[in-house]
């Protein structure tokens, strides 16, 4: 209560109203595997298309990944599953990239001029083969920037003063004076300075000259008749069948500069966009623009060696575009070995305080699915079906671990209904879902038929379950859009082996396409078989848990005890008229008990709510049976 000490009248503000619980989502998803380019650590970005991810992790414009630096190429699984993901109707996705150099080597693409020392150097952003980036630079020169500026009329001294117009603090400039014929200028850098006598900001030139500070030769704008400004234009290309390409306009060479080579291609960028979508680096120990702008042209291929000094001058006819364009291939990226279950784990962040793998996931709190597109396929490498569940183990102690997850397990291609019980033995989790067989669907890039793991697809259908059925309903009899076929034709009979076991069949049905047929967990637990029910009683503890915050350091008596008990019960009232549980009666499909038959004076003395709660979930018509018999005309 506040404290009122003198006469007046005092307004404050109170609620009648209960607290209330907002239901999570279910349908954010994580994904971890090896790809094309991107970050290898930190946390991911989130992701709302397929066209976010061929931003920051290359896509499927490249045909394969070449892991362990041999022949033998596989799909780029991670990225097909992220196409099938939001086809099938996912919205929100996590990706984080594994990478695993291989010996010797970081996998990062570079390029550097023959000249020893090398005065600069174009790298990749990130390891992977995708990084051998085509990369042009075009140089400009621009038109006279000199104007002249007329002065308050109202000042004494009228006339006018000279300015620069369309030019920054920084900027690389060529100047000098419009005699016959013109000489060639020579190289600026602009400052800006305070002028007492005209109250203002002007423009002063700082020349750059061998064995001299930039700051001890200056040049007034009154000086010169013709200022033109240097820019750059880089264009970074891949040359996959789907070639991309990212430009960047107007750039100064001058590593001061806003706009400069240095900050745009900033090895360690100031902004998170930067670090994302601009894929190339650029570094140098030089640290004025002219000799940065000489370096480049001299050794980035020009006849001769040609200096920038002899490529521009005054009149500011541009010379062609071969003299003042070369272009260079980064080399040496490659997308490393095949990464080994450590490294789907990824680091814990201990020592620099950065997280890659399963891990970097882990500080993500609204993903509700995982997922590994890929780690089950068989790379014809020692270990063979090990790896594949070594995989599939850390994925389980992820979503056991982070409690509000669950994982799905693809199935190791090629295995018959043998192998697949015996591979799907292993694990026993609640927290789990297997599906069965591998997909067949088209690639765009080879443009055939490729097999693919279905954990894209199924996640993607999670997603689309959540958003128009609810995380209550199964995800089965559900379409699988992306399935151009499957990888084995399944009957009823071979799935009455399989789905006993906890393995979730997609079948083709004649006239209904192919469809996920199944919706078990992995678990021996029959309690907890029905994957609806495992997912939606995370649901329901995550939205407890976070509708409840409040009540965390309230005195533990009477009046909190009724709060939460009925902040609970209107939370699951709303759940059971949007018919998500059991029952024709509120009292038959849930119960909330918070009060002394819930709590020892013990529990009291130690700081413990403790509020008992009953669901009655729905499990889905597993078995839909009809029984029809003969009767009589007569009979009733």
């Amino acid at each position: 209560m506040p404290e009122y000490l003198a006469p007046g009248v005092f307004v404050e503000e109170v609620s009648f109203r209960q607290k209330t619980i907002e239901g999570v989502g279910t349908s954010t998803t994580g994904f971890v595997g090896p790809c094309r380019f991107g970050p290898v650590d930190g946390e991911p970005e989130l992701l709302t298309s397929f066209a976010d991810f061929e931003r920051i992790y290359g896509g499927i414009d490249q045909l394969d990944l070449n892991l362990g630096g041999t022949s033998v190429r596989v799909h780029n699984y991670l990225a097909h599953a992220v196409r099938a993901y939001f086809e099938e109707g996912g919205r929100r996705l996590y990706v984080s990239r594994v990478y695993d150099p291989s010996a010797g080597s970081t996998g990062i693409a570079s390029w550097e001029p023959d000249a020893s020392p090398a005065l600069y150097r174009f790298r990749a952003r990130y390891p992977g083969a995708a990084g051998n980036f085509r990369v042009t630079l075009v140089f400009r020169i621009g038109d006279n920037a000199l104007h002249a500026e007329p002065l308050d009329p109202a000042e004494p001294a009228g006339g006018s003063y000279a300015t620069l117009k369309g030019v920054s603090r920084f900027d690389v400039v060529m100047a000098g004076n419009a005699i016959s014929p013109p000489t060639a200028g020579e190289w600026y850098w602009v400052d800006e300075v305070f002028d007492t006598t005209l109250n203002r900001y002007t423009h002063r030139l700082h020349r750059f000259a061998a064995g001299a500070s930039p700051e001890d030769i200056t040049v007034d704008l009154d000086g010169v008749d013709v200022v033109r400004r240097l820019t750059v234009s880089v264009l970074v290309e891949n040359t996959g069948r789907f070639a991309s390409s990212y430009s960047w306009e107007d750039l100064s060479p001058d590593p001061r500069s806003l706009n400069s080579l240095h900050r745009v291609f900033a090895e360690e960028p100031s902004r998170r966009g930067t670090e994302l979508y601009v894929p190339l680096v650029f570094e140098t120990e030089l640290d004025n623009g002219a000799a940065v702008a000489e370096a480049l042209m001299a050794n980035g291929g020009l006849a001769g060696n040609a200096s920038i000094i002899d490529q521009f001058d005054l009149e500011g006819e541009q010379p062609s575009e071969a003299a003042r364009t070369f272009s260079i291939t980064l080399e040496n990226g490659n997308d490393g070995d095949q990464p080994d279950p450590g490294a789907y784990m990824g680091r814990d962040g201990a020592v620099d305080g950065v997280k890659s793998g399963l891990r970097a996931l882990e500080d993500l709190e609204n993903i509700s699915i995982v997922a590994a597109p890929g780690s089950s396929f068989d790379y014809g490498r020692v270990g063979g079906d090990n790896h594949a569940e070594a995989v599939a183990r850390r994925l389980i102690s992820h979503c056991e671990r982070m409690r509000y997850r669950v994982a799905v397990l693809d199935s190791v291609n090629g295995h018959t209904q043998g192998a697949v019980r015996n591979f799907r033995s292993i694990f026993d989790s609640t927290r789990a879902a297997f599906y069965y067989p591998w997909l067949r669907t088209y690639d765009p890039v080879t443009e055939e038929y490729i097999r693919l793991p279905p954990s894209g697809s199924i996640t993607g259908i999670y997603a689309r379950n959540d958003v128009e059925r609810g995380v209550h309903k199964a995800p089965a009899n559900e379409v699988v859009r992306m399935a151009g076929g499957l990888e084995f034709i399944l009957n009823k009979a071979q799935q009455e082996v399989l789905n006993p076991v906890g393995i979730n069949c997609l079948r083709f049905f004649e006239g209904r396409g192919i469809r996920v047929w199944g919706a078990r967990t992995a678990t021996s637990d029959p309690e907890w078989k029905y994957l609806n029910v495992r997912r939606y009683f995370a649901y329901l503890e995550r939205s407890i848990e976070r509708g409840t915050q409040w009540a965390v350091f309230e005195n533990n008596g009477q009046v909190l005890w009724s709060n939460v008990r009925r902040t609970i019960e209107d939370f699951l009232d709303n759940e059971w008229t949007r018919n998500r549980l059991a029952g024709s009666k509120p009292d038959q499909a849930y119960f909330v008990r918070c009060d002394r038959t819930t709590m020892t004076q013990n529990d009291l003395d130690n700081g413990r709510l403790i509020c008992l709660i009953g669901v009655a979930p729905l499990r889905p018509a597993e078995f839909v049976i009809f029984r029809i018999g003969q009767k009589t005309a007569d009979s009733r």
